[in-house]
């Protein structure tokens, strides 16, 4: 377990929990159940008619949908300065109109913002691009490039595009690749702002997190971050950065990303754990919950000693689960297996489900 957090570390807890909530903002349902659309997806007509009317059908409520992937485009329409000067619009939603026809439906909107992979700008801002020994940029297994997570001028782009979704009435602003790369030659990665001899990767991240929340704490919708399904169980920073205790105190949810099939061989003596949906899920959302029952007990220990009252409350955790074969075949009763996996680890905030494909078999669902 990590070092409880002092007592100077407390200040950005100790603040008003209710939040202004943004005229047109849902509030999150008790249980969230949501699928996942690329911006591709919720801008063809006919993919975005089967979903909204698979969610009115069945138990789901929500749906979560990219408005910056890993191209670092931004594809909805927007005035703000921030993001139009960095050129990185191409419109493909008109995404306050799309919000309102799914409120309409009754439907809780996410959208989903990849951080620190972007295409876009290390081409216009090559200067915050991490690079390799020769100097060109470094990119990942999947030929991807990153910026440095350590710039706060990514920090501070990355709130304007925020911003630009609050102003369309989105519901909840889901921040992903919110990390240092994990794969690819990490031993010859070149930081242009990062400095690991007077900095860890982890404190890069808390640094990030108190900026990132608290700069969009006012702007109305809620704030969830992901982490991979290994920030459950471990307790380092997975050489990434990455502790679920960090994000916990500062975001409203934590998704993190259990997906069975991105579980080593050998994880709970499974010699393939995609196999094996429940077992690895429960374990890994039991350990979470378990932390963070012991962080809220170090909280309210430090809050006493300190005598100034009651703490921010920590974040929930809502993770994503699988429903995509990979490792093994996935159907429906394998998808509701990972669902009792969520009820059975205590856990009553919800779920998302992450299909690459978009595509969602109906059996999954209960019908309303």
């Amino acid at each position: 377990m990590r070092s409880a957090p002092s007592e100077a570390s407390l200040e950005v807890l100790q603040t008003d929990a209710t939040r202004p909530i943004r005229s047109g903002v849902r509030a999150a349902p008790a249980v969230v159940k949501a699928i996942y659309l690329t911006s591709w997806s919720a801008a063809t007509p006919s993919r975005l008619a089967q979903a909204v009317d698979l969610i009115t059908r069945t138990e789901l409520n929500a749906v979560v949908i990219d408005i910056k992937d890993y191209s670092g485009k931004v594809v909805f329409e927007t005035a703000n300065p921030g993001v139009a000067a960095v050129g990185s619009v191409e419109r493909r939603l008109d995404l306050a109109v799309l919000v309102r026809r799914l409120h309409e439906n009754g439907i809780y909107v996410i959208v989903r913002i990849a951080v620190f992979q972007d295409q876009h700008l290390i081409k216009v801002r090559p200067e915050l691009a991490v690079r390799n020994p020769a100097g060109r940029v470094w990119r990942d297994r999947k030929g991807l490039g990153w910026v440095d997570p350590a710039s706060q001028e990514v920090w501070t782009y990355i709130v304007e595009v925020a911003r630009a979704a609050a102003d369309a009435g989105v519901d909840e602003l889901n921040f992903d690749y919110i990390r240092f790369p994990s794969d690819g030659n990490l031993s010859g990665i070149r930081y242009p702002v990062f400095k690991a001899g007077t900095q860890t990767r982890r404190e890069v991240l808390q640094q990030f997190f108190a900026y990132l929340t608290a700069e969009l704490r006012d702007a109305g919708p809620v704030l969830s971050a992901d982490l991979f399904g290994l920030a459950t169980v471990r307790e380092d920073d997975l050489g990434i950065g990455q502790v679920l205790e960090d994000a916990l105190l500062h975001f409203d949810v934590v998704a993190p990303m259990v997906y069975p099939s991105h579980y080593a061989r050998g994880f709970l003596g499974y010699a393939n754990p995609a196999a094996h949906p429940y077992e690895v899920i429960v374990y890994s959302l039991n350990r979470a919950v378990l932390r963070r029952q012991r962080l809220a007990k170090t909280l309210a220990a430090l809050s006493a000693e300190s005598e100034r009252g009651g703490t921010h409350p920590l974040g929930q955790i809502r993770p994503w689960l699988q429903a995509f074969d990979l490792g093994a075949p996935y159907p429906p009763s394998a998808v509701r297996r990972e669902m009792q996996a969520v009820l059975d680890a205590g856990l009553r905030s919800g779920w998302l489900l992450w299909s690459p494909s978009n595509r969602y078999q109906a059996a999954v669902f209960q019908r309303e």
